[in-house]
């Protein structure tokens, strides 16, 4: 007796099972994410917005302030809108940024292209980034903070 070739009902209902729970265990664990790439968005997109302000100030001959609050995980040009952070990454504002209202910290270009300095840890434990303002060129640049 000669069996036809394929599969049975009950083979395709198993497989179809088998890949209902597979999917059902990716897709409820949520997106992959990588803090570290967190991190490194966070600072790039905390850099660019320094070089912004500083630009700006140039541009415009009047100084620009960048506000970073690490309480509220936020940060935000003159003018500009606020960006925020993810809340599971660390920030640290260190001197000689300038004090803000309550746990606000300031980081004023000139329009010379000048700045008030400062620099900024994001992260998580041993692995942190640093967003660094130079006070005389107003330079900024991004580098691991071991």
């Amino acid at each position: 007796m000669r069996r036809d070739a394929g599969f049975t009902l009950i083979e395709i209902l198993i497989v179809l099972a088998i890949v209902a729970i597979s999917l059902g265990v990716v897709i409820g664990r949520g997106p992959m994410r990588s803090r570290g790439l967190e991190t490194r968005a966070a600072a790039g997109a905390l850099a660019q917005s320094l070089r912004a302000a500083r630009a700006q100030a140039i541009a415009g001959d009047h100084d620009v302030t960048v506000a970073i609050d690490p309480a509220k995980h936020v940060f935000a040009a003159d003018g500009g809108p606020p960006h925020q952070v993810d809340p599971t990454i660390g920030i640290a504002v260190l001197a000689p940024a300038l004090p803000g209202p309550g746990a606000t910290r300031l980081i004023r270009f000139s329009a010379d292209g000048s700045s008030t300095g400062g620099k900024v840890l994001l992260g998580f434990g041993m692995r942190q980034l640093g967003v660094s303002v130079e006070w005389l060129t107003g330079k900024v640049n991004v580098d691991d903070a071991h």
